[in-house]
C-alpha cells in the first residue's frame, strides 16, 4: 500500500460524504475509523475532509490541480472496495499531472 504515501503528491484535497446513521453508509464510516490515521500520518499536509449530512448517500471525491475533480459512489462497497476506489482515484491524479 506505497501509494497511500503519495495522495498529497496527486491530489490537493480529500472528501469523504456519508449519513451519520444510515445502513448505506456503515461501510464508509468502518474505513474512516480504520484507516484515516494511517492516511492523515502518510500525508500530513493534504486535506482530507469528512463531511456527515443526513440522507446523503456515500461518496469519495478527489480535487486535483486546476479545479479537475472527480467523485465515486460509495453505495453498497465494502472497506476493502473503498481503499481500492481511493487507490484509482490517486492514479487518477496522477495520470493528470504528466
Amino acid at each position: 500500500m506505497a501509494w497511500r504515501g503519495q495522495l498529497s503528491r496527486n491530489m490537493k484535497e480529500l472528501r469523504i460524504l456519508f449519513a451519520p446513521n444510515s445502513a448505506s453508509s456503515s461501510s464508509t464510516r468502518a474505513f474512516i475509523e480504520n484507516n484515516y490515521k494511517d492516511l492523515k500520518t502518510k500525508n500530513p499536509k493534504l486535506p482530507i475532509l469528512i463531511r456527515e449530512a443526513t440522507g446523503i448517500e456515500p461518496q469519495l471525491w478527489a480535487r486535483y490541480g486546476f479545479g479537475v475533480e472527480r467523485g465515486v459512489r460509495l453505495e453498497g462497497l465494502n472497506e476493502e472496495q473503498i481503499s481500492k476506489a481511493l487507490e484509482d482515484l490517486n492514479k487518477a491524479g496522477e495520470a493528470l499531472q504528466s
